[in-house]
């Protein structure tokens, strides 16, 4: 479906309830799933197609599993299967899943024992895995691609004989993901020992299933996004603070873009502020999924930008770095490419021809991030809107909450906008 959007006629006013992060979810299930008769039917979780396919994967022992453009699942469930005696599993997804690399977390698994089976390109999905007894030890993972290479490792390790010694080559890529992993880990009775390089997990077993997931952080990204363009009065409902999630950092990163927050136990109040950088230069490794909103959050604010840190974005559910260049083009931004993980804009907007008509590049973050242009351009199109299902299916009717017209493409025109088309 094809979404125009258009802005609320007065400043945004709403309390809108995020979803549970995915993320935490995604590790809750693989770790409550190796504890033997362990019930967490009362567990809630985030309500999203990743999670679907996360609880689809785990519940097979045999034949295949689609995961469709999860990489979370084809990660996670490619370690968690190949850990799991008598599991005999092919991890398949969609077209864009089949090429992002897999290498380095299948090479590490059969260093431990396992029996995994390109079925394609090798490197790349799809898998043929028969789960056994891993036997663990100590190996060297390129880290730099994917932090959940060493999330999906970490989270069998407790099962393996020797247990596990990870070698971190390379410079971390979501470092903040590992982090939340060893302390998920830790909590549910793993022995886990972290230092910059090197992450050390005794031979154990899980005893105290995950029994809390928090609100998703990175879906808190797009409202401090609308917050910022609209100077509105937002609240976003859930537990936010303190957080495990490495995203939180947006708190932080958005009082420079004029958005200032007041925690509650339960909440968090977003406030407007005059106080706006004159230019914004960061290092974003530790947070790529923040990147789409804060290129969004700049650009329409006119606020010049150089981020650092970004070659994980070439291998997301599309190349983010080649999508946000393209998209932003259509509001006059032409976005520098200085070199591999490096993006920048000198804030200066070329003028624009028409109505963007935005592509999502079938990246729900790509969708979420665009939507809140109808702020100063009223009546933008979101094409193939559905893809915010991955992460967070309500996201649409909460941009209805906060007085966005959210129609279809092809609807009449609200007779407050027609004059400015």
């Amino acid at each position: 479906m094809n979404y125009r959007i258009f802005p609320p006629e007065e400043l945004p006013e709403c309390t809108v309830t995020l979803p549970l992060s995915k993320s935490m979810s995604a590790r809750a299930l693989i770790i409550n799933a190796l504890i033997q008769r362990c019930d967490t039917s009362s567990l809630q979780l985030a309500e999203c197609t990743d999670t679907q396919a996360m609880r689809n994967g785990i519940s097979l022992r045999s034949g295949t599993v689609d995961i469709n453009n999860s990489g979370t699942a084809m990660r996670f469930l490619t370690a968690f299967h190949a850990a799991t005696p008598g599991s005999h599993i092919t991890l398949q997804g969609c077209d864009r899943m089949h090429h992002r690399p897999i290498a380095p977390l299948v090479e590490a698994l059969i260093q431990c024992g396992a029996d995994i089976r390109y079925l394609g390109e090798p490197g790349f999905p799809p898998l043929e895995i028969r789960g056994s007894h891993l036997t663990g030890g100590h190996i060297t993972v390129n880290a730099s691609i994917s932090s959940q290479f060493i999330s999906a490792l970490m989270m069998t390790a407790p099962y393996m004989e020797q247990g596990l010694e990870i070698t971190l080559d390379g410079e971390v890529a979501s470092r903040p993901y590992i982090t939340m992993t060893a302390e998920m880990m830790t909590k549910a009775g793993a022995n886990v020992e972290t230092t910059t390089d090197t992450i050390r997990i005794a031979p154990s077993q899980y005893t105290t299933p995950i029994a809390r997931i928090e609100s998703d952080w990175s879906a808190a990204a797009f409202w401090y996004e609308i917050e910022a363009l609209t100077s509105g009065f937002i609240t976003l409902n859930g537990t936010l603070h303190p957080s495990i999630q490495g995203d939180s950092v947006i708190s932080h990163i958005f009082s420079n873009l004029g958005v200032d927050t007041e925690f509650t136990p339960q909440s968090a109040d977003l406030v407007a502020s005059p106080e706006l950088s004159p230019r914004l230069q960061l290092d974003l490794q530790a947070t790529p999924d923040i990147v789409p909103a804060l290129v969004v959050t700049c650009i329409m604010l006119r606020i010049p930008f150089r981020f650092t840190g970004l070659e994980s974005l070439h291998i997301k559910e599309c190349d983010r770095i080649e999508a946000l260049c393209e998209e932003t083009l259509l509001v006059g931004a032409v976005i520098t490419r200085e070199a591999p993980g490096i993006i920048s804009w000198d804030g200066i907007p070329r003028p624009i021809q028409q109505l963007p008509v935005f592509h999502t590049h079938d990246d729900h973050r790509m969708a979420m991030a665009l939507a809140p242009v109808a702020t100063y351009l009223p009546g933008i199109v979101i094409c193939d809107a559905e893809v915010v299902s991955k992460s967070y299916p309500s996201f649409w009717n909460d941009m209805r909450l906060a007085g966005f017209i959210v129609q279809d493409e092809n609807d009449p025109i609200p007779t407050q906008f027609t004059d400015n088309q």
